[in-house]
C-alpha cells in the first residue's frame, strides 16, 4: 500500500520518475494550469486511504500559451555553438571539464547516489554471519585441571514487511533526490557556461575599450600640441591648454581603470577554468564581439518547463516531499519484522555441526502512545510537501520571466545601441566641423573640447552597448537552456 498525496492533486506522476506537470487543455483555453490543473489543495488534504485533514481552497498557478516573441532559428543544446565564435566554445568545454565548482555538484551527485542505494537496501532482508573462538585455562597443577575451548558460529536475518510501503516511499524518495541532484548538475553547467560566455566578452570589452582609449588619447595629445601652438601665439588663452591638458589626463586615467578591469575578468575566467588567476588562459590578440544570429526559438511555455533543470529539479523535490509525507503516515501504523537466528558451537571445529541450534520469530509492533510524536512528522512532512509545492510554482514563474525579460531586453537594447551608433556618426562630423572652424579662429575652443567629449563618451557607449546586447543574448539562451547530458566524471 502506497499512499501518494500528489495523485489525489491531479498531477501526472509516470514511471523512472518522468513527470508531466502541465498538460495543454482544450483549443478555446488561454491559459495551462501547473499540473493538469496544478491546484494547490495543500497535502494536508488527503490520502483518503490513510488519514484525513481539513480541506482548503486551492491557489491555481496558471502560465500563458505561448511567449511574447520567438525566433526562427532552432535553439542548440549547446546553446554557444550557435554564436559561431571557436575562443568561446573552447573556453567552455574547458570549464566543463575542470571547473571546481562544477566538481562539486558531481560529488553531490556521488553522495545522493549512494543514499539512494542506501535507502533502497533497507527494502532486503540484512543477514550477518558471526563466529568467535574462547579458550579457558586453570592456574594450579592439580591432576583435576581441566581446560575449555569453545568455538561458536551463527547467523541472523533480519526483514521488514513492508505492508504500508513506508520502506518503498523513503526509497522512492530517495531515488528522487538522486535524480534532483542529477538536474542540479545541469543547472551547474548550463549556469557556469553562461558565466564563462559573459566574463569572455567582458574581456574583450576591455581589451577593445583600451584599444578605443589608445586611439582617443593619441587624438586629444594632438589637439593639445595645436591649442598650445596657438597659445604661444598668443591666439588662444592659458585656460583652453589647461582643459586640454585634462582630457589628456582623464583619458589616460580612464585606461588605468579599464586595465584594472581587464586583469579582474582576466582573473575571474581563469578562475572558472579552474586554473590560478595569474595563469593566461587565453591570448590577449583573440577575442571579438561576434555578430549575433537570428534569435532562436522559445518554444511554448510547457515546454520550457519540461526542458529546464531547475524547474524539474523544484518537480522532483516535490514528489521527495510526498514520498516522504506517506511514509511518515505509514509509520504510524503497525509494524511486521521477521527475524532468523541459527548458531552452532563445540570445543572442537567438528564438533561445530554436530550441536545446532535455531530460532525463527515474527514480531508485531504497533503504536499505542507517543505523545502526538509521529502525529507531529505527519504535519511536518506535509508542511514541507506543501512548501515544495509553492516552491515548484514559484520557480516555474521566474523561469518564465526570465525569458520574458530577456526577450523584451533584447529588443530595446538593440534599438538604444542604434541610437548610438547613429549619435556616434553625427558627433564625428562634429568634431570634424568644430576643429575646421576653432582651426580658422570662426569658433571657440569650447565647442571643440565639447565634440571631443561627447564623441569619445559614445565611441566607448557603443562598445559596451555591443557588449550587453551579445549578454542579454546569453541570458536568453541561458534561460531557455537545457537538453543536454553532462558526462560522468572520472
Amino acid at each position: 500500500m502506497h499512499c501518494s498525496l500528489l495523485h489525489l492533486y491531479g498531477v501526472d506522476i509516470h514511471e523512472r520518475n518522468t513527470v508531466t506537470p502541465f498538460s495543454s487543455g482544450s483549443k478555446s483555453a488561454q491559459r495551462t494550469r501547473i499540473g493538469g490543473p496544478l491546484t494547490l489543495l495543500l497535502l494536508t488534504a488527503g490520502l483518503s486511504a490513510c488519514a484525513s485533514a481539513p480541506h482548503r481552497e486551492p491557489v491555481p498557478t496558471t502560465v500563458p500559451d505561448q511567449f511574447s516573441s520567438t525566433g526562427v532559428d532552432r535553439l542548440a543544446d549547446r546553446w554557444w555553438h550557435s554564436l559561431g565564435d571557436t575562443t568561446l566554445s573552447r573556453l567552455i568545454e574547458q570549464a566543463l571539464a575542470d571547473n571546481l565548482t562544477l566538481k562539486v555538484a558531481y560529488a553531490r551527485l556521488d553522495q545522493a547516489s549512494a543514499t539512494a542505494r542506501r535507502q533502497k537496501a533497507g527494502r532486503f532482508p540484512s543477514i550477518d554471519l558471526q563466529a568467535s573462538a574462547s579458550r579457558t585455562e586453570q592456574s594450579d597443577d592439580s591432576p583435576t585441571r581441566r581446560d575449555f575451548t569453545n568455538l561458536s558460529a551463527g547467523a541472523a536475518a533480519s526483514y521488514e514487511v513492508d505492508l504500508w510501503g513506508r520502506l518503498k516511499s523513503l526509497s522512492d524518495a530517495a531515488a528522487l533526490d538522486r535524480e534532483g541532484s542529477r538536474e542540479d548538475l545541469k543547472t551547474a553547467a548550463i549556469s557556469l557556461s553562461a558565466q564563462v560566455a559573459s566574463v569572455h566578452y567582458q574581456l574583450v570589452e576591455q581589451r577593445a575599450q583600451l584599444q578605443v582609449l589608445a586611439a582617443q588619447l593619441q587624438l586629444n595629445e594632438q589637439v593639445l600640441e595645436l591649442v598650445t601652438l596657438r597659445f604661444r601665439r598668443g591666439q588662444v588663452k592659458a585656460t583652453d591648454v589647461l582643459r586640454q591638458r585634462q582630457l589628456v589626463e582623464s583619458t589616460r586615467g580612464e585606461m588605468s581603470l579599464t586595465r584594472s578591469r581587464r586583469a579582474v575578468f582576466e582573473h575571474a575566467l581563469a578562475i572558472l577554468l579552474g586554473r590560478p588567476p595569474g595563469e593566461a588562459v587565453v591570448d590577449s590578440s583573440t577575442g571579438r564581439f561576434v555578430p549575433l544570429p537570428p534569435p532562436p526559438q522559445t518554444g511554448l511555455p510547457a515546454d520550457l518547463i519540461q526542458r529546464r533543470p531547475d524547474i524539474r529539479r523544484a518537480y522532483l523535490a516535490l514528489l521527495a516531499a510526498d514520498r516522504r509525507a506517506a511514509a511518515a503516515v505509514a509509520a504510524r501504523f503497525p509494524r511486521i519484522s521477521l527475524s532468523a537466528q541459527s548458531s552452532t558451537s563445540g570445543a572442537e571445529v567438528g564438533d561445530l555441526f554436530d550441536n545446532w541450534m535455531a530460532n525463527l520469530a515474527a514480531n508485531l509492533m504497533m503504536p499505542l502512545f507517543d505523545a502526538g510524536d509521529r502525529k507531529a512528522e505527519v504535519d511536518r512532512s506535509r508542511a514541507v510537501a506543501t512548501e515544495r509545492l509553492y516552491s515548484y510554482g514559484q520557480t516555474v514563474l521566474a523561469a518564465l520571466g526570465e525569458v520574458e525579460d530577456a526577450l523584451v531586453q533584447e529588443h530595446h537594447q538593440r534599438e538604444y545601441l542604434d541610437n548610438l551608433e547613429s549619435q556616434l556618426s553625427l558627433t564625428r562630423d562634429l568634431v570634424a566641423r568644430a576643429r575646421d572652424s576653432y582651426t580658422s579662429g570662426a569658433t571657440t575652443y569650447l565647442q571643440v573640447l565639447d565634440a571631443l567629449r561627447t564623441n569619445q563618451q559614445l565611441e566607448r557607449s557603443v562598445l559596451s552597448a555591443k557588449r550587453q546586447l551579445i549578454g542579454l543574448r546569453i541570458d536568453l539562451y541561458r534561460t531557455l537552456g537545457g537538453g543536454w547530458e553532462m558526462p560522468s566524471l572520472n
